[in-house]
């Protein structure tokens, strides 16, 4: 078939850095790598311009919560919608006011419609001001609707596909992985140095984890579970930020952790590789995504992974990682087993398992989605 003109509706984009935004950029580059047109359609953020090469700013307002996120305005210049007239699919990255849009579209210029299930939207009922149990309702409810009104909808793990299920979506589902560059974290290599320079001794042992720091990847877990290890040679490094840093740091001071633990901010895509290759274990306590692109990143370094023992994690690590339950004595435990010196059958098979999640695998089963769906002379 000819080269496809995509558009991926997504509520968030850069500047910011989460799993939603690797995935769409990861989707975005395979594609183009294959010779297919990619247009994202985003909101507008503080320090973007309107145009970005391919990328159409929508306007946007902020949200009146603690959140990167933006409040979208379904407001496209005649510029922008002649350039969605001309696509050949919509690829809708959130059940929001964009992925409303790319179904309006859809619908107005006779294309199919695809949306990738990134989010559990229950796990984050916190992050709106009303009953909870209402509002998990609410979002289960939104789930389902726009899951039915598209043509397909792909789930990155066979739980979440199940899951789509239970909540009665009805349409065609695919279970495609999310993809990761396995040869740049296959890179990674043990450093000292990187060892050295965040304070970690020759006989420490580090327990990395990486992640937005907000209270749905539970990791007030994991300060439980290093203050039960009583164990002054774990140090617990975290990788990345988010709006409850501050609690979590009050949290370990008041666990009597804080200097065995070690709040990195930011850290850029280029230094990750090295950085899960050079700790002891990657740990993530998170049971609320639908994939984890992080625990394929820490696997393809060679990490041993301590997750907690959800479904969707269960999909990702198979017998590649430790399960535990998400307890902090359970996790206390795990860290216990966590030895010093990587073992080299233990690092091929991480490595092995994180083949699965070749980024062109995942280009290949996408582009095979998109072509089932769309009639071959809509293809320009």
């Amino acid at each position: 078939m000819q080269p496809m003109r995509v558009g991926l509706f997504t509520e968030i984009y850069r500047p910011v850095i989460n799993g939603v935004v690797a995935s769409v950029e990861a989707l975005a580059s395979g594609l183009q790598a294959q010779g297919h047109e990619v247009f994202c359609f985003a909101p507008s953020m503080p320090g973007t311009a309107r145009f970005e090469d391919d990328v159409h700013r929508i306007p946007s307002l902020p949200l009146p919560t603690r959140t990167a996120y933006r409040l979208t305005l379904p407001l496209v210049s005649r510029r922008v919608n002649a350039v969605i007239k001309g696509l050949s699919v919509i690829h809708a990255h959130s059940p929001f006011v964009t992925g409303w849009m790319g179904m309006r579209y859809a619908r107005r210029y006779g294309m199919p419609l695809v949306y990738t299930y990134h989010t559990q939207l229950e796990a984050y009922a916190h992050y709106v001001p009303f009953e909870a149990n209402a509002t998990r309702f609410a979002a289960n409810r939104l789930t389902r609707t726009f899951a039915n009104l598209t043509d397909a909808v792909i789930a990155p793990t066979p739980a979440m596909a199940a899951r789509l299920r239970e909540l009665g979506v009805t349409v065609r589902i695919e279970t495609v992985p999310t993809g990761i560059d396995i040869a740049l974290f296959g890179a990674g290599r043990r450093r000292d140095d990187i060892r050295e320079r965040i304070g970690i001794r020759t006989d420490d042992r580090v327990l990395l984890c990486v992640g937005r720091l907000a209270k749905e990847k539970n990791l007030q877990l994991l300060f439980e579970a290093l203050a039960r290890a009583n164990d002054r040679t774990l140090k617990l490094v975290i990788a990345g930020d988010g709006p409850l840093r501050a609690d979590l740091e009050q949290l370990a001071r008041a666990l009597g952790v804080f200097e065995q633990s070690r709040f990195l901010g930011f850290v850029s895509r280029e230094d990750l590789p090295d950085l899960y290759a050079s700790a002891d274990a990657f740990v993530m306590a998170s049971t609320t995504e639908t994939q984890g692109i992080v625990q394929a990143e820490a696997l393809a370094a060679g990490a041993t992974v301590i997750a907690a023992d959800a479904p969707q994690n269960r999909d990702v690590l198979g017998s590649a990682g430790l399960l535990v339950s998400s307890t902090p004595q359970a996790f206390a435990d795990a860290f216990a087993l966590v030895g010093s010196v990587p073992e080299p059958a233990r690092v091929a098979v991480a490595r092995q398992a994180a083949k699965r999640f070749a980024i062109q695998d995942q280009i290949d089963r996408t582009v095979a989605l998109y072509e089932s769906l769309i009639q071959p002379a809509r293809i320009a």
